[in-house]
């Protein structure tokens, strides 16, 4: 019999999410019947949208997340022992299923293994992580060459990677982050031309300076006062894809009130929130690109990884305190 460690969603999160809001549990697993395969994760991906989307969740449910998983016990022929596949499993070690689960971000899948190229990559740049980065950035703003695009949240996982499609396409980059070491990572190995730290630079003078003929395309991934700043600069008919605001997540109190409508209406600007299951049907597009980049060198991607599964936790916790630098993974 298999024992199944899961964290269980204990109470409602309000401000910033506590260790007693979870509870680890376990669950004895049952066997598998015919078209269900047995899988033992091996990671997990932290991603922010867990702490917006979480109290949505009935209290008792299994935490959400995306993970890659090694089959052990099938008796489902398209989930044959030995591979590795991609599912919605949640924070949990084992999981048994039948190749569907509902409200599946992205249907469960077998992945492909590319020489030279960490399984992990598939919980962020050839993932979900990977084809925000390349829809929100191409579908929304569809940045011209030559043109100015700002990133906020600049050095997390889905960040680094519009800003380093931006420079592909022939973009100037000014990347807005909250350290000077996510900064020099940025700038130095990732090929940004600008770097603003949030947390010790005036945002507004900074941006000023780094952009001062504006700013024509801006990836929002934090929301707040940051991103008003930046709106405020935009240049006519700049486009804006809000794909977060993570600067409001953990927050008790309702944001303060900015009034955005005077540069949308006057600078005649496009703001856009998008959910990436909108793009589902055209994934295997993006992946194919995503890799191509990846082995021309164009795209890299650095990972925050915490060993073990007891840790999970506490790396959600330093994923929300911004002290990941590109993607946050947990392996089991």
């Amino acid at each position: 019999m298999v024992v199944a460690k899961v964290y269980k969603y204990q109470y409602k999160f309000r401000g910033f999410p506590k260790y007693t809001d979870l509870k680890i549990t376990e669950e004895e697993l049952p066997e598998i019947q015919d078209g269900e395969y047995l899988a033992q994760a091996v990671y997990l991906s932290i991603d922010p949208y867990m702490r917006a989307y979480a109290n949505s969740l009935p209290v008792g449910s299994t935490m959400i997340g995306t993970q890659i998983a090694i089959i052990i016990e099938s008796k489902n022929p398209n989930f044959p022992v030995g591979k590795y596949v991609l599912g919605d499993f949640g924070w949990r070690t084992h999981t048994i299923s039948n190749g569907k689960l509902e409200n599946e971000k992205i249907p469960q899948h077998i992945l492909p293994q590319h020489d030279n190229i960490p399984l992990s990559y598939h919980l962020g740049i050839l993932g979900l992580v990977g084809y925000t980065a390349y829809f929100g950035l191409l579908n929304i703003c569809k940045p011209k060459e030559g043109e100015t695009v700002v990133v906020s949240g600049a050095a997390g996982g889905v960040g680094s990677l519009v800003g380093q499609i931006a420079k592909i396409l022939g973009c100037t980059v000014i990347g807005i982050a909250g350290s000077d070491e996510k900064g020099k990572w940025l700038t130095g190995e990732l090929g940004f031309d600008h770097f603003i730290n949030y947390k010790t630079d005036d945002v507004k003078k900074a941006l000023t300076i780094a952009a001062p003929n504006g700013v024509d395309c801006y990836f929002d991934n934090v929301g707040g006062d940051v991103s008003s700043k930046v709106i405020y600069q935009m240049n006519e008919f700049g486009r804006i894809a809000v794909c977060g605001c993570i600067s409001n997540y953990n927050s008790i109190n309702e944001p303060e009130d900015v009034l955005l409508q005077f540069p949308i209406t006057f600078k005649q600007l496009r703001m856009e929130g998008f959910v990436i299951s909108r793009w589902a049907d055209s994934f295997a597009e993006a992946s194919l690109q995503l890799l191509e980049w990846i082995k021309e060198g164009k795209l890299k991607c650095r990972e925050t990884v915490t060993e073990g599964f007891e840790n999970t936790f506490e790396a959600f916790k330093e994923m929300l305190k911004g002290r990941n630098v590109g993607k946050a993974i947990v392996k089991f």
